[in-house]
């Protein structure tokens, strides 16, 4: 009896093993949908990453945090450049100094540093410095120095400090420095308390009186101590005879120095606004114009001395 094969009516029907005629295939890539179908396919909460907030798929919020991020980059930048200038500056700073023995400039600092201890004995410390002579051009390169640092710092009660402890040491220097018709000056405008001009006045011509010989015939002719009734004293010259002060000498060197103030007033530019650093330079510039005023009445009462 021959058996015959019936046909499986319920198995399904399996697919070609070799894929169509129409369709490419590739045996080194497989190509798989695009990442915008599978978003699309995807429900929306598994679209968003865990932990990451919704502004984060929002292009504008993005776009935001990128400019924020190149500020931040900007500003990094900008304070590495401020740290490396100062870095420099610092280093010429420092660099002001070499040309001196490392034995002055050690001992240059230690003054300048007794100097700011001293606090309010800082007077007397700057005159027993210059009494000894130990105020020079190294001490107030010292004090500069310092002043330098403590303006790139913005130490604004270092830098008032010690711009007045320079200008002390410098006044000091020159003072000692000075002409004696710049020693007079200087010493008749300390004589003024601020507020009594014409009692001033009355002590700077006694001052002038003893300072200036006498300047009539016989006191040219004939020296201080000598008698001409009883023709009995002195004929010798003084030994400081070179350290007179002729009143001619005193108005014509204080004159110049005038002129070259008056010179320099006009070409500086008054400082405008309401800020601390225009009200200082405003003040300044009041004490400067007070202080010409009163040059200016000494020449006057030089000029017009009598004895």
């Amino acid at each position: 009896m021959e058996a015959k094969p019936f046909p499986l009516t319920c198995a399904p029907s399996l697919p070609p093993l070799l894929p169509p005629t129409n369709m490419r295939f590739s045996r080194f890539k497989t190509i798989f949908p695009s990442g915008e179908v599978l978003r699309r396919s995807m429900p929306k909460e598994e679209q968003l990453l865990e932990g990451m907030p919704k502004e984060y798929y929002d292009d504008e919020w993005q776009a935001r945090q990128r400019e924020k991020t190149k500020e931040l980059h900007r500003r990094r930048r900008e304070e590495e450049e401020e740290e490396e200038r100062k870095i420099e500056e610092y280093r010429e700073i420092g660099l002001r100094l070499m040309g001196y023995p490392e034995e002055d400039v050690r001992r240059a600092r230690k003054l300048v540093s007794s100097f700011i201890r001293a606090e309010e004995e800082v007077e007397e410390k700057i005159e027993e410095a210059a009494e000894r002579g130990e105020l020079n051009e190294l001490v107030l390169m010292v004090i500069w120095n310092r002043l330098d640092l403590a303006r790139r710092d913005d130490e604004k009660d270092a830098i008032r400090s010690l711009d007045l402890l320079y200008r002390r040491v410098e006044t000091e220097i020159l003072k000692r420095e000075a002409t004696p018709a710049m020693r007079l000056l200087n010493d008749l405008l300390n004589m003024h308390d601020g507020f009594d001009d014409e009692g001033w006045l009355k002590e700077c011509k006694k001052r002038m009186a003893d300072a200036f010989p006498r300047e009539d015939p016989f006191t040219v002719l004939v020296p201080a101590g000598f008698d001409i009734d009883k023709h009995h004293g002195p004929l010798s010259l003084p030994l400081e005879a070179d350290d007179i002060l002729l009143r001619v000498d005193f108005v014509r060197e204080v004159d110049a120095l005038l002129q070259e103030v008056r010179s320099e007033q006009n070409e500086a530019q008054s400082a405008q606004g309401l800020d601390p650093e225009s009200v200082a330079l405003r003040l300044k510039e009041q004490e400067k114009k007070r202080t010409i005023h009163r040059v200016e009445t000494l020449v006057d009462l030089a000029i017009n001395l009598k004895w």
